[in-house]
C-alpha cells in the first residue's frame, strides 16, 4: 500500500514539470488597448435610463500574457471624443469579471453632469440622445490603465438624474483665527435664523492674520467655501481688514464679530454672503422696560477672547415673558433669541419658544461665546 502511494506521488510529480517549464516561459505583456463588446440592441433600442435598472456590458480580456485580476470602470461620454478630461466622466463603481450590470441610475448622473456642462439648463430635459461608453482596465502589476474601444448607445433618453440642489440646515466655521483646523476640536457650529433658510449667526472672536473657512458639514470637502466666490458685506468688514490667503478668509484685525453666513440659490448653484458685524447683544423685553432693542440695553464688549460679555443691570423682574436675550439682524428679533440653562448659553435657531428663567432687580447677565458659559449674578 506504502508503494502505491509512493509510485503515485512520483508520477504526478513528473506530470507537473511540463506546465512548470511552460510558466517559465509566460512573457508579459503590455496591451495598448481590448474589446468592448457593442451591446446586443445598441442601435434600435430605446435605453430609458430613468425606468432601466441596468446597463449589460461585456469584453474580452486584455492580454497581459497571462490570466491577471483586472479591474474595470465604465466611462460616459455625450460625444465619441473622449480625448479630454471634461469630455467624460469615469463611473465609481469597479468590476472584476468582463461581464458587468452597470446601473442605468450612474450613467444618468454622470450623462446629466455633461449635458449641463455642455450647455444645456435643468428644463431641457428629458433628452433622446446617443451616449457613448468604454471601459478602463488596470491591474496591480505596476502597468499604466488601457482603455477599450468606444461603443455607441444610439438612442438613450436621458432624465435630469441630480438631486435638487437644496439650501444648507447647518453651517459651521474653522480655522486659525479661531484656534486651530481640526473640525472635531476647532469648529463653531453657527446658529440658524429662525424661519430664514440658509441664514446663520454666531459671536466668534477672530485672531489677527488667522484664517477662517466655512462647510455645512465638520469635515474638509466639496461643500466647504471661503474667499474665493463668496461676497462680503457688513458693518465691520472694512474693520476686520480681510484678504485672501490661499483660498481662505484671512483676518486683518482681531476682534469680536457677529458673523453672518446668508445662503441663496442661482440654478444650480449655491452663492454664500459672509457678514462681519459689531457683536451687539441685547437684553430685551420685561427686564429692561422695552422689546425695541435700544443702545442701554447693550451688554459690554470684553476687550480680550477670554472675556464676559456683561448686560447692564436688570431694571425689573421679567413676567411671564421671562428673561430675553438677543443679536439683531435684519429681521425680528425673536428669529435669533436665545437664552441659558445650567451655566450654558442656549440658542432658540430654527426651534420653538424656548423655557423661560427669571432674575433679580440689579442682577447681571455673563456670557462668554467662545466657551458658551453663562451666569446671572
Amino acid at each position: 500500500m506504502k508503494k502505491s502511494i509512493l509510485f503515485t506521488g512520483i508520477v504526478a510529480g513528473m506530470l507537473c514539470f511540463p506546465s512548470c517549464k511552460e510558466d517559465d516561459k509566460t512573457i508579459l505583456q503590455t496591451p495598448t488597448s481590448f474589446v468592448l463588446n457593442t451591446p446586443p440592441y445598441a442601435e434600435n433600442y430605446l435605453y430609458d435610463l430613468e425606468k432601466s435598472t441596468a446597463i449589460e456590458l461585456t469584453c474580452s480580456q486584455p492580454d497581459y500574457g497571462y490570466t491577471a485580476v483586472t479591474t474595470y470602470q465604465v466611462q460616459v461620454s455625450l460625444t465619441p471624443d473622449f480625448k479630454t478630461a471634461e469630455s467624460f466622466e469615469t463611473l465609481k463603481t469597479t468590476y472584476t469579471m468582463a461581464k458587468m450590470e452597470v446601473k442605468a441610475s450612474e450613467v444618468a448622473v454622470a450623462a446629466t453632469n455633461l449635458g449641463l456642462a455642455a450647455g444645456k439648463a435643468e428644463e431641457d430635459f428629458p433628452l433622446t440622445l446617443p451616449v457613448y461608453l468604454r471601459l478602463r482596465a488596470t491591474v496591480a502589476n505596476g502597468l499604466e490603465p488601457i482603455t477599450s474601444n468606444i461603443v455607441e448607445l444610439s438612442n438613450c433618453r436621458l432624465h435630469f438624474a441630480l438631486p435638487p440642489v437644496e439650501l444648507p440646515t447647518e453651517m459651521n466655521m474653522v480655522g486659525s483665527a479661531l484656534g486651530g483646523w481640526e473640525w472635531g476640536s476647532h469648529a463653531i457650529e453657527m446658529v440658524p435664523v429662525h424661519s430664514t433658510p440658509g441664514a446663520f449667526w454666531h459671536i466668534v472672536y477672530l485672531e489677527e492674520n488667522g484664517e477662517i473657512k466655512f462647510n455645512e458639514i465638520k469635515e474638509d470637502s466639496e461643500t466647504e467655501f471661503s474667499f474665493t466666490g463668496t461676497t462680503f458685506d457688513g458693518e465691520l468688514e472694512a474693520d476686520a481688514a480681510i484678504s485672501d490667503k490661499d483660498g481662505n478668509i484671512k483676518i486683518g484685525k482681531s476682534g469680536w464679530y457677529l458673523m453672518v453666513v446668508r445662503t441663496t440659490l442661482s440654478g444650480r448653484d449655491r452663492n454664500y454672503t459672509v457678514e462681519f458685524n459689531k457683536p451687539n447683544v441685547y437684553l430685551t423685553g420685561d427686564a429692561v422696560g422695552n422689546w425695541d432693542q435700544k443702545p442701554e440695553d447693550l451688554f459690554s464688549v470684553p476687550e480680550t477672547k477670554e472675556g464676559d460679555f456683561i448686560s447692564p443691570a436688570i431694571k425689573a423682574v421679567p413676567g411671564e415673558g421671562g428673561l430675553r436675550m438677543c443679536v439683531k439682524l435684519n429681521t425680528d428679533w425673536w428669529k435669533t433669541e436665545f437664552i441659558f440653562f445650567g451655566g450654558k448659553i442656549a440658542y432658540r435657531g430654527a426651534g420653538n419658544d424656548q423655557d423661560r428663567i427669571s432674575a433679580a432687580v440689579g442682577e447681571k447677565v455673563y456670557l462668554n461665546f467662545m466657551t458658551g458659559s453663562a451666569s446671572l449674578k
